[in-house]
């Protein structure tokens, strides 16, 4: 297939885009793609294509934006029940950790999710999943997180596999039963840690070399936060994954600095996520690591709060900035990273250039899938989205309305 007539086909190629280098979406105006199976195969001018490929079936993107997936490297997809009443709570004036503390929160949605069917985690996941295809995500990594015991974590995890096996929206999977205390466990917190330590990592690994089709391992995730676990312990749950070799991201400095984007600093963290109350001797040390910034501003805003990720800091100091919506049933019900994109905007700073992308290419290395996905160059996956509009600006510019108008995933247009 080749998609011709761009007004705008945005590249972003090169890899990752560290510090001040953010932002360059290396167009080619009226440009052309040439797809064969699931991979690109050519990028050039649309006079260049049409030329060298006379014969292709053609998709007309008739003046249009053409550009990478979306690659949303930070969701909690996988749960059942909602909400709704603690978001009230909160507009009356509860804090997120107190409604935790008291029960609430991760706490409610276990109770939920653990008493759940694989076959209702899957379907509600797929519902989701297929609202954030139709919006340009292409590829998410999720979450478990929502069982914090080990048969109800397996289950979110098989229902992850599941849905990335629909072969539509590409799922990247992590365990996070170390996602909050479980409530049997609120006086003995360290007897939590040992199972996870003890029992639920090793078997999962021995678990996914028997189910997973040779796939690499999964994440492996911490929310290290007051009311969550603390720094020691989330330093033994990545140590232990670590030596296991699963890779590791970490919830780090949403609510306090405690110094866990330093701690997975340290242990090769492949991303560090939420960010807000990170100290400047962190975020001075992203400037020289691998580890990617994954800043999530729908959480904010879901929060109704005023801090945001200091992202112009972090490109000051020339990390690798990527964004993720954190879709989650407490504080972010949304999938939509175009509307991540607006708030990141106008709360972050950033130009629609450099949000979106923060949204493909480095999002793409939050997950360490910038090698396939993420922008559009020969070999990679053909990951494409064909906007409504004619100028990328508008991603940004614009929210409240889905400017996605045609989906291709691996080379197939989805419907």
């Amino acid at each position: 297939m080749l998609i011709h007539s761009a007004r705008q086909l945005l590249t972003f190629a090169g890899g990752p885009q560290r510090g001040k280098a953010l932002g360059n979406p290396g167009i080619i105006e009226d440009g052309a793609l040439l797809i064969r199976g699931e991979q690109i195969a050519d990028v050039g001018t649309t006079a260049d294509l049409l030329a060298k490929y006379p014969t292709e079936p053609r998709l007309d993107a008739r003046g249009k934006v053409v550009m990478p997936g979306f690659v949303d490297p930070h969701t909690h997809l996988v749960f059942a029940g909602d909400r709704a009443v603690e978001f009230e709570m909160r507009l009356q004036g509860k804090t997120y950790l107190e409604i935790l503390q008291a029960g609430g929160g991760i706490l409610s949605t276990v109770r939920a999710t653990r008493s759940a069917s694989l076959e209702t985690l899957v379907a509600l996941a797929a519902e989701r999943a297929g609202v954030m295809l139709r919006h340009g995500t292409t590829t998410a990594e999720a979450k478990t997180g929502y069982g914090l015991e080990w048969q109800s974590e397996l289950r979110q995890m098989e229902a992850l596999l599941r849905l990335d096996e629909l072969n539509r929206l590409e799922i990247h999977p992590t365990f996070l039963a170390a996602h909050a205390i479980p409530e049997e466990y609120r006086d003995t917190p360290n007897e939590y840690v040992d199972q996870i330590c003890n029992m639920m990592l090793p078997e999962l690994r021995r678990w996914w070399i028997r189910h997973a089709n040779a796939r690499p391992l999964p994440f492996v995730d911490v929310f290290c936060e007051r009311g969550a676990f603390t720094l020691p312990q989330s330093r033994r749950i990545l140590e232990t994954a670590r030596a296991l070799g699963f890779p590791l991201k970490i919830h780090a400095d949403e609510f306090e600095n405690l110094g866990a984007a330093g701690m997975a600093m340290e242990l090769g963290a492949v991303s560090v996520d939420h960010l807000v109350k990170t100290s400047p001797e962190e975020i001075e040390r992203l400037g020289t690591s691998q580890t990617v910034a994954v800043s999530l501003p729908c959480t904010p805003f879901g929060l109704a709060e005023s801090e945001y990720t200091p992202a112009r800091a972090i490109l000051e100091a020339n990390g690798i900035l990527a964004l993720a919506s954190d879709f989650n049933p407490g504080t972010a019900w949304c999938g939509n990273m175009q509307f991540v994109i607006a708030l990141a905007c106008r709360y972050l700073k950033l130009t629609p250039a450099q949000a979106i992308a923060a949204a493909t290419i480095n999002a793409a290395a939050a997950i360490r899938q910038e090698h396939r996905i993420g922008s559009l160059e020969v070999g990679k996956q053909a990951d494409v989205l064909i906007l409504s509009v004619d100028d990328y600006r508008h991603l940004g510019y614009r929210f409240g309305v889905n400017l996605v108008e045609q989906v291709i995933k691996r080379g197939k247009v989805m419907k």
